[in-house]
């Protein structure tokens, strides 16, 4: 690559305040040129104002939502008790929070973004590969819940229109008015990211709570049907506590942590907003375990009282809801969907793959455009077919993610706290030439290190319903581990190259 002449970007434009958080120094103009733009700048200190409810508001906010209800309820459907399915959610999540509170450090620190923090470690240019990988997976997920929001609103409207609505006439499998009401929640969340940041904060802060009232209700009138909360409890496992347990936990756990494996990489474009390192740290340790065990418990609570009311266990709250004659009642219920699925979809699954696109081009795509890219994208993969099935949705989408997005935290981890001990230099993230500029723009280190990470992660996994078969058979051994064998290999392997083979120092 010839694309190697420093720009006028001075190499050095950065101050530390008393509390360790870097901003650009005062004064000095800030990073230009083609991988710059006002959206991935780092945010000033005075505008780093999130505390720790804010950030436990929007733990409980994306923790609380359809989605999350249906990994627990999905645990049951496949065997599990309530017991075994909680306790595999919740250290799921009690593991999944440490790489969290190691990547989401450099927010609060630098100010900046994701895609940007990843500049430090696969370059400049190479950091494009994991936020596009990261970027697709966001759209596979903005998908599925816009379906589920779609759903909501559809059997809301059908329950109050009556017939004509809910036995329309079908296309591709679905009545036309699902793919209305898909159509009609599509632009709602689209309407909302418009607004900027600083409006998805407010929204998580009234949110939270109100799909926590939302979800004891659901197990009051479960209970209720059931005759008692004694039913919800009294559904037995069907694997008992032997091998046949264990060997449907660990696949499992690693789908659980995969749920969450991408926000454990873009959490910066979270924290960048973080008043202090305490309010990041606090705030997800309180938010992301605590609310996710306990939406984990009312959740296989009321699918187990559905098993005991109706001979089998409803899995999915929508059809749930839709089950019941009070008017009022449904309503409430299908609103807090709503209310839950936008709350964790726009935060979880449109900020980042906006910045994520944002930084493939940042003179020609904004913040915004991202999100319309996003949102487009997510339609294009059919994210119905994804959610039709608990043992897809669960062990093939969620474990190939996680496997995946494993390798990425592992080498961000690596390279952030081991190899430069949380020390970076903000305007060299920005520009040609500098020390994260590596060979043309790429640290083949990293891209290496990811290669062979995703491989031995995922490549031996079964990629039903999406492809018969499995695309390394002789790895198959590994599949149910995919999670922590991409983050180990990754983060071993990049630590280990990047000792033996330094990069050659460059100009800072």
């Amino acid at each position: 690559m010839t694309d190697t002449a420093p720009t006028a970007i001075p190499p050095s434009g950065q101050v530390t305040t008393s509390d360790g958080r870097v901003e650009l120094a005062p004064g000095s103009p800030p990073p230009a040129g083609p991988y710059a733009n006002q959206d991935l700048l780092p945010v000033p200190v005075e505008k780093r104002t999130w505390t720790t409810y804010n950030f436990s508001a929007l733990w409980v906010g994306m923790a609380h939502n359809t989605a999350s209800w249906t990994l627990a309820s999905g645990l049951i459907a496949v065997g599990m008790d309530w017991k075994q399915a909680v306790f595999t959610i919740a250290l799921a999540n009690l593991i999944v929070l440490v790489p969290m509170l190691l990547t989401g450090h450099a927010g609060p620190k630098y100010g900046i973004p994701f895609p940007v923090f990843a500049r430090a470690s696969f370059g400049v240019r190479g950091a494009n590969l994991p936020a596009v990988v990261r970027a697709l997976v966001a759209c596979g997920w903005f998908g599925i819940q816009t379906w589920i929001g779609g759903e909501a609103i559809y059997f809301l409207a059908g329950k109050l229109i009556g017939d004509s609505w809910a036995n329309a006439s079908h296309i591709g499998g679905h009545a036309w008015t699902m793919w209305l009401s898909f159509a009609l929640f599509w632009v709602l969340q689209v309407a909302i990211i418009y607004r900027g940041m600083e409006t998805i904060r407010r929204f998580e802060n009234w949110a939270a709570p109100f799909v926590i009232v939302g979800a004891v209700v659901m197990l009051i009138w479960m209970s209720n049907k059931a005759g008692g909360v004694g039913p919800l409890f009294d559904q037995p496992s069907k694997l008992g506590w032997g091998g046949d347990f264990w060997k449907l936990f660990w696949p499992s756990l690693m789908g659980m942590i995969g749920f969450w494996s991408t926000l454990s990489l873009n959490i910066p474009d979270f924290t960048r907003y973080g008043k202090s390192q305490k309010a990041q740290t606090w705030g997800q340790a309180l938010g992301l375990p605590t609310t996710m065990t306990l939406f984990a418990f009312l959740s296989v609570l009321v699918t187990s009282g559905s098993q005991a009311v109706y001979g089998e266990p409803v899995w999915d709250p929508v059809q749930l809801a839709a089950k019941t004659d009070n008017v009022v009642g449904l309503l409430y219920a299908l609103v807090t969907v709503l209310v839950a699925t936008l709350s964790v979809n726009i935060a979880a699954n449109l900020v980042s793959p906006a910045f994520d696109f944002s930084n493939v081009a940042p003179r020609k795509i904004s913040f915004r455009t991202g999100a319309l890219i996003t949102s487009v994208l997510a339609v294009v993969i059919f994210p119905w077919k994804l959610y039709s099935d608990p043992q897809g949705y669960i062990f093939t989408w969620l474990g190939l993610v996680g496997g995946l997005l494993g390798t990425v935290a592992g080498i961000l981890i690596a390279d952030y706290w081991l190899l430069r001990r949380t020390r970076l230099d903000l305007t060299d993230l920005y520009r040609t030439g500098g020390r994260y500029w590596y060979d043309g723009g790429w640290n083949w280190r990293a891209v290496l290190a990811f290669l062979v990470g995703g491989v031995l992660a995922i490549g031996g996994a079964s990629f039903k319903p999406l492809i018969d078969g499995r695309p390394i058979p002789a790895l198959s051994s590994l599949a149910d581990y995919g999670w922590a064998v991409g983050l180990g290999t990754s983060l071993v392997l990049y630590l280990g190259l990047s000792l033996l083979i330094r990069p050659t120092p460059r100009a800072a």
